[in-house]
């Protein structure tokens, strides 16, 4: 029955209604999968209003300077945070659902509760070496910039933690604890802590708008791991618990090799970019990456939707239920993007005149970045079918040859074309990754991971 309801969302009802009824209304495994990749879209799109309208408030507040610092700081926070569990977040989904179905309960209870305890002494030991290492270069520091920095460091490890539990809750489907946390509530929290600090007349500097984003950090990651918790005590009985970080590191640093990549793979661009062309070259290049985020946002819904389920069906077995389910997630990934991609295009010029006329300039770069976003949708998550399924290491291998040749590109193109041979850059090293992500899949698993063309292993 899964796998005739997986297969039956590559037929879908006649008609929109229909189709959306049963996607509302259904309890199989796709119409859960897309509420649920809906849910996590919406997410995403509500965070992405308040980060912008927060960005927008704490510049007009705190003035050009401070505003400076506390950007540089918090970027440095969201960089390394992301970098600081290991891939432990992403692991998760994987590790959970093998215990899980091999009925292995103490080594489930020994994750829930060791990954987190890991992911926070690591963090904590390595924030406290950060804030060694800016005592020792302050004498070269701004004079606004060194407690920013300390206050940077002390929220890292509420930051990461976070990371873990949102891993640890989409494990088990719980998409709003996972990501309400992380990019609702504690959004909502830095805009209401600093909005109540300019009321009251405080001085809403770069030192205050840190300390009122580390306390939402805390705060946030707190409220998370109580309601975490409980909804863990009542899905899993009490007992003893056993601990296989051998295990959890070995699947968790190949992962972590793999988002390195993509992190670098996506500010590649950018940075060298602002090494041969203007700022205001690179500020209508970075308005065209950030307005077409949308279509990104699609394929990361349904990575973080799918990824726990790929694990599942591979440790029960179900060679048939996993390609039905596969082919479901690569083809909601690639029509919404597609989908996504033509709206944004159709309303380019208009969205970049929110930023400023200036920025209007760059709308024929749009076109050249879509492609690339377009083409890589046509494999759906497949990086997470590999992570899944034991294949870390050439997933990052793939991440990271595609890494190379869009530094190479950039070099080569940059100089000469500006933001569009940025784009061209981009476009052709996320093809490549597409063609490499598909040959894998293709050799290794004997999946078809196109979202057209004949279906069959």
């Amino acid at each position: 029955m899964a796998v005739m309801d997986a297969q039956s969302a590559t037929t879908p009802p006649a008609g929109l209604l229909a189709r959306l009824r049963a996607m509302l209304s259904g309890s199989g495994e796709a119409s859960v999968t897309q509420r649920l990749a809906g849910t996590i879209f919406i997410i995403r799109i509500l965070s992405a209003a308040l980060a912008y309208f927060s960005q927008v408030l704490l510049a007009r507040w705190m003035g050009g300077s401070d505003y400076g610092i506390y950007v540089y700081v918090w970027t440095w926070v969201l960089l390394l945070g992301s970098m600081m569990d290991f891939g432990i977040s992403s692991s998760a989904q994987k590790i959970i659902p093998e215990y899980r179905t091999r009925g292995e309960h103490a080594l489930l209870r020994g994750f829930l509760a060791g990954s987190r305890w890991m992911t926070f002494a690591v963090s904590a030991v390595v924030s406290a070496l950060l804030a060694g290492l800016v005592k020792l270069l302050s004498p070269w520091l701004g004079v606004g910039e060194v407690v920013p920095l300390y206050i940077g460091c002390v929220t890292l490890p509420a930051f990461v933690v976070a990371s873990t539990q949102d891993g640890i809750a989409r494990s088990h489907d719980w998409m709003r604890l996972g990501l309400m946390p992380q990019f609702i509530i504690r959004q909502s929290l830095i805009i209401g802590v600093t909005a109540g600090m300019f009321v009251l007349g405080f001085h809403l500097g770069a030192t205050a708008a840190m300390a009122a984003s580390a306390a939402a950090v805390w705060i946030a990651m707190i409220g998370q791991m109580v309601a975490l918790n409980r909804r863990l005590a009542s899905h899993i009985p009490p007992g003893p618990k056993a601990y296989e970080v051998g295990v959890w590191l070995s699947i968790s640093l190949p992962i972590l090799m793999v988002e390195g990549f993509y992190l670098l793979l996506s500010y590649t661009d950018v940075l060298v970019l602002q090494q041969y062309r203007s700022s205001e070259e690179v500020g209508v290049y970075f308005a065209v990456v950030k307005t077409l985020a949308l279509v990104s946002f699609v394929h990361y819904a349904m990575s973080a939707t799918t990824a726990h389920r790929f694990a599942e069906y591979h440790a029960l077995g179900d060679r048939a239920r996993l390609s039905a389910y596969v082919a479901h997630a690569i083809k909601w990934t690639f029509w919404p993007s597609l989908a996504a991609t033509i709206l944004l295009l159709a309303l380019g010029k208009p969205l970049l005149s929110l930023f400023g006329s200036q920025f209007v300039t760059g709308y024929d770069i749009m076109f050249v970045a879509a492609i690339g976003l377009v083409v890589r949708a046509a494999v759906g998550p497949v990086e997470r079918l590999l992570n899944m399924l034991g294949h870390q290491y050439v997933c990052a291998l793939a991440y990271g040859l595609s890494f190379v040749l869009n530094v190479a590109l950039c070099v080569a193109l940059v100089p000469r074309f500006g933001g569009h041979g940025a784009a061209a850059a981009t476009s052709i090293s996320l093809t490549f990754e597409t063609v490499l992500l598909f040959y894998i899949v293709r050799q290794r698993l004997g999946l078809h991971v196109l979202a057209f063309g004949k279906r069959g292993n």
